[in-house]
């Protein structure tokens, strides 16, 4: 199975579009918030069936029927969907961690720091797939995550992926 992660497009659907192209066929994809209204949208492009669109609201997504949470399961694993700002992630993962434990989550993803982070550890693994349009890590490389599973290994891989042409392309030194 392989599962597109991507966070706070903030309305660029152009980039949503951009990184289904570049992903090709995937199984799932998971939106973490501040899609901005861009939802119909990017639920009418996505490359599989529409169960297998999961997104939660951002602290950017006002007048939407999102969820501020969500769990789903993935082949087993217990998944949390979240945003992150309700769990004061721009201090770091610790609270997010304490939840996902607490309520037996195997995985939690999130967004809002705008900011790539793979934290894995034996009781649960935490991620984030950064920006899909205004990343905030040093080199500012638009990213998303791949998750993959096969019947072959019991663990899920995370692989980061870079839309093929950064804003810095777009715009310039700007950014």
């Amino acid at each position: 199975m392989k599962v597109l992660i991507i966070s706070d497009s903030h309305g660029r659907n152009d980039d949503v579009a951009q990184v289904m192209e570049q992903v090709g066929a995937f199984d799932m994809l998971i939106h973490l918030g501040d899609v901005e209204r861009g939802d119909e949208y990017i639920r009418s492009i996505a490359k599989c069936p529409p169960e297998q669109v999961h997104f939660v609201s951002g602290n950017n997504d006002y007048n939407l029927d999102l969820p501020y949470e969500k769990t789903i399961d993935i082949e087993g694993y217990r998944v949390l969907l979240t945003h992150g700002h309700r769990f004061y992630v721009n201090g770091g993962t610790t609270h997010l961690r304490e939840y996902a434990l607490a309520n037996h989550y195997d995985i939690a993803m999130f967004g809002h720091t705008h900011v790539p982070y793979l934290g894995k550890d034996e009781d649960v693994k935490i991620v984030n797939p950064g920006s899909l349009s205004y990343p905030r890590q040093a080199d500012r490389k638009q990213t998303f995550l791949i998750m993959e599973l096969d019947g072959a290994s019991k663990e899920p891989e995370f692989k980061l992926g870079y839309l093929k042409s950064s804003l810095k392309e777009k715009y310039g030194n700007f950014f």
